[in-house]
């Protein structure tokens, strides 16, 4: 049996402080968490405007599976196309500002759906080299060829587009980057695209309900729009629900509904996360005061945290990576934060690169002031022993 060969493998993870654990929350999610009986102040949640836990939500939830009921019971294009589902994919399209709308089960599943119906063999991939996993994993299944460009080298990119002269060439980029909270050159990478001919698939995980006009995402922020863009964001982050959506021109969604596996081949997601996602769409448009408050905690951390030994990392989003660079040091401070009361994420490789490990600080227009105050608190009483 080759047990002992994975036991080894998980060992050696272990000794290079890369070994990954699950804890289990008894509380639901929110800036104030109870993990085994103890509460924290979490600031590792992608939960960016608190609407995870709103009571709007549940109640539209309630109201959905009391219409609904709790499952889709089959694929979309079987019998699991509800109105509810119908409805969040038109209001999704407007409120972007595409044609069409298509909802997916996850980022994950759009993203691998996504590149794989839109590129093949002979086509080419272009990848920022710090995209998220799953735009990583959605290249590699499509077959395409693959050239990934330094992190925002715009220079690098233009050469390797003009060098391609034949096949489809599909750009793909996180818009707000998960590990190190800065934001894609979408307007000069538009640019590239219109010049070369090619498509800009834009994955807006983290701005989607954050950055923008009424929290319209990363191209409202930039003001940019074209029929070449293909644009993905996540439920399940700033609007506090679950799944994923990609808005695009109608026969872009048209190929997806019948060549994206991901989409064709899995169970509709269940139509009452779409009621209670119309309610949080009508939030989010009305989230302005969030997203104010929200910048303003980001200031604040900025600001609280620039005498540290530690660098905090460029970013202006929710965000906010604290480099510390030594994986079994970031463990420990991770650890420490923790008994102080006080919970951020380990952030380790291979998620980022070799030497980057970092404390990943997510901020939350659900946090107050003072919940900043205490996670600044302990970070300065820590940073005396390490």
């Amino acid at each position: 049996m080759p047990f002992s060969e994975l036991q080894n493998a998980l060992n050696e993870r272990a000794a290079l402080g890369l070994f990954r654990t699950r804890r289990m929350l008894s509380s639901p999610q929110s800036p104030h968490i109870v993990v085994n009986g103890k509460s924290y102040i979490a600031f590792c949640s992608n939960d960016y405007l608190g609407l995870a836990n709103h009571p709007k939500l549940i109640a539209a939830m309630q109201q959905g599976a009391q219409q609904w009921g709790v499952g889709a019971g089959a694929a979309h294009l079987v019998s699991g196309h509800f109105d509810s589902h119908h409805q969040l994919e038109q209001r999704l399209a407007s409120f972007i500002g595409r044609p069409a709308a298509l909802l997916f089960s996850t980022g994950y599943m759009a993203n691998i759906g996504v590149v794989q119906a839109l590129v093949r063999k002979g086509d080419t991939v272009f990848a920022d080299k710090l995209n998220h996993a799953s735009l990583n994993d959605a290249m590699q299944l499509s077959l395409a060829n693959v050239k990934r460009y330094r992190h925002g080298d715009l220079e690098q990119l233009s050469s390797m587009l003009g060098q391609t002269q034949s096949g489809r060439k599909l750009v793909i980029t996180d818009a707000v980057f998960s590990m190190d909270g800065d934001i894609a050159p979408l307007r000069e990478l538009l640019a590239l695209c219109e010049q070369h001919d090619a498509w800009l698939y834009v994955d807006d995980a983290h701005g989607f309900g954050v950055l923008g006009e009424q929290g319209r995402g990363s191209l409202s922020h930039f003001g940019i729009d074209s029929k070449r863009i293909v644009y993905m964001a996540t439920l399940g982050k700033a609007a506090g629900v679950s799944g994923a959506f990609v808005a695009a021109e109608l026969a872009v969604i048209d190929t997806l509904v019948n060549h994206a596996n991901s989409y064709v081949y899995t169970t509709a997601t269940p139509p009452a996360l779409s009621v209670s996602l119309l309610q949080s769409l009508q939030l989010i448009e009305q989230g302005d005061s969030l997203r104010v408050h929200l910048h303003r905690l980001i200031m604040k951390l900025r600001n609280g945290l620039s005498e540290l030994p530690w660098q905090l990392m460029s970013s202006d989003t929710a965000i906010q990576p604290l480099l510390i660079g030594d994986n079994l040091k970031t463990l420990r401070l991770s650890e420490g934060l923790r008994e102080l009361g006080v919970w951020v994420a380990a952030i380790r490789p291979p998620t980022v690169p070799q030497s980057t490990a970092r404390l990943r600080i997510t901020l939350s227009a659900a946090h107050s002031e003072a919940d900043v105050d205490v996670l600044m608190g302990a970070l300065r009483e820590l940073a005396q022993y390490f």
